[in-house]
């Protein structure tokens, strides 16, 4: 294990019903970066995610989080991880303040951050609203709230600007780079909106048919393209551009 490495995957695969949807992946997310992590719909993003935050077991390969195996020592990872995949899900019933206390009572930490992590996604003046009547934003607000209230070392976030405005966007974007920068966290993280990616990543890892095909930091990325992070993605799926790792 790279002690640089927040998460190191070696051979990492995934079977359904005979078939491999994760096949031999391998990524390296370094302390203190953001990894964008690219591919087509249906390519696995998702399903490493979901490997990765404990929701599903290898098939076979190993994985290490914070040094750490995602199997044996599945217990420790939780505690220091936040994760958004997929749909996020609530209990509607609720302000986003029980929600979040409830979350924090599940992890084992004090809710003395409550008021500070809602008012960072900008969800300071919802009051005992309950989260049925959120907006689709709103609910994506909530749950980079629930994400990151316990203090995590690394943040796993899948789509986490969906359902966001123009204005949300630029905001969770600003506030991702102020945790890595003045708290030290680590991000994961994939979108389509690749030009959101492109203002985003330190290393943009890409994922086909399963594989991680490419590993390459941004600034070389745009070094080559000029004209963007899309014009490098499009060359990887259409084959003009070879695998290439940055390890």
């Amino acid at each position: 294990m790279n002690k640089n490495l927040v998460v190191e995957t070696d051979n990492l695969t995934k079977t359904f019903l005979g078939k491999e949807v994760i096949k031999g992946c391998n990524m390296h997310v370094e302390t203190g970066m953001i990894y964008g992590f690219l591919g087509a719909n249906g390519a696995g993003k998702t399903t490493v995610f979901k490997m990765l935050s404990g929701l599903l077991t290898p098939t076979m390969g190993k994985a290490r989080i914070l040094g750490m195996d995602i199997i044996s020592q599945r217990g420790g990872i939780l505690s220091e991880i936040g994760t958004i995949i997929e749909t996020p899900i609530f209990y509607e019933h609720l302000s986003a303040t029980e929600n979040l206390e409830i979350h924090l009572a599940y992890m084992g930490k004090d809710n003395s951050d409550i008021v500070s992590a809602l008012a960072k996604v900008g969800l300071n003046d919802t009051g005992s609203q309950p989260v049925s009547t959120f907006s689709l934003g709103m609910r994506q607000r909530l749950a980079i709230a629930r994400a990151i209230i316990h203090k995590p070392k690394l943040l796993i976030l899948d789509e986490p600007i969906n359902g966001l405005d123009p204005i949300g966007i630029r905001e969770m974007r600003d506030f991702f780079i102020e945790l890595v920068k003045t708290q030290g966290v680590t991000i994961l993280i994939s979108s389509h909106i690749l030009s959101e990616i492109e203002h985003l990543a330190d290393i943009i890892g890409v994922i086909v048919n399963g594989t991680i095909v490419s590993e390459v930091s941004m600034t070389k990325v745009k070094a080559e393209y000029p004209s963007g992070l899309e014009a490098y993605f499009m060359d990887i799926m259409n084959g003009r551009r070879g695998h290439e790792n940055t390890n």
